[in-house]
């Protein structure tokens, strides 16, 4: 059984299938960005997934592309985990840039290849190998015109009072907005940067205000 699987932080996409090609089955899992989770929340988020733990000693192949993999620390950080969980498996994690290439890049074609969602990412693609021209820092310091980053956004403009009364308003009954609660999420619990992607759904809801524009 082979295990393919495209992941973000805030979810990863699984598909297992056989040595013809067939599917097994499907899943979805919360993300595993090694950046931003310790070994024990990796494996509790494998645990959670009835398909994934109970067919982990199933696995000869596990293929990952993922958000945080941009490095060899944490490729092998990763692989580390992967090895001791799906103890029968040849491990092998990529950059979740590469999915985006062998998804949308006819073969030997050059391309610019970009990625948007929680975090965000922009490669250039040879036609054979993949070049980073700048390295990423993170959803802190880069990841711009994600998700993440319009979160931010929103809620440094709702507290430094730039945001409109009535889209304010709005903004309080479709989040939790007391400053104890955001301070728990932003630095205390897992994927901080999960958590401010949510936000943008109210970006996108309200797009035509002049304040989101």
């Amino acid at each position: 059984m082979k295990l393919l699987v495209d992941s973000g932080s805030t979810k990863a996409d699984w598909i297992a299938i056989d040595t013809n090609g067939k599917v097994l089955f499907t899943t979805q899992s919360l993300g595993l960005n090694p950046e931003v989770l310790t070994k024990e929340e990796i494996i509790a988020r494998l645990d959670d997934k009835f398909d994934i733990s109970h067919n982990k000693d199933k696995a000869a192949h596990l293929f990952f592309y993922g958000a945080g993999c941009g490095t060899d620390r944490m490729k092998n950080f990763l692989t580390d985990v992967f090895k001791d969980y799906f103890k029968n498996a040849s491990v092998n994690v990529y950059e979740d840039t590469y999915a985006a290439v062998f998804a949308t890049t006819p073969k030997n074609q050059e391309a610019i290849v970009c990625i948007l969602g929680t975090g965000s990412n922009c490669s250039y693609f040879d036609g054979h190998i993949l070049h980073q021209k700048v390295q990423s820092l993170g959803y802190i310091a880069m990841d711009d015109c994600s998700g993440n980053r319009f979160g931010r956004h929103l809620l440094r403009g709702y507290y430094f009072n730039k945001m409109p009364a009535n889209l304010a308003t709005e903004f309080e009954k479709e989040f939790d907005v007391e400053p104890d609660a955001v301070k728990e999420n932003l630095y205390k619990k897992p994927n901080p940067n999960a958590y401010l992607a949510t936000y943008a759904k109210f970006l996108i809801k309200h797009k035509n205000t002049e304040f989101c524009q």
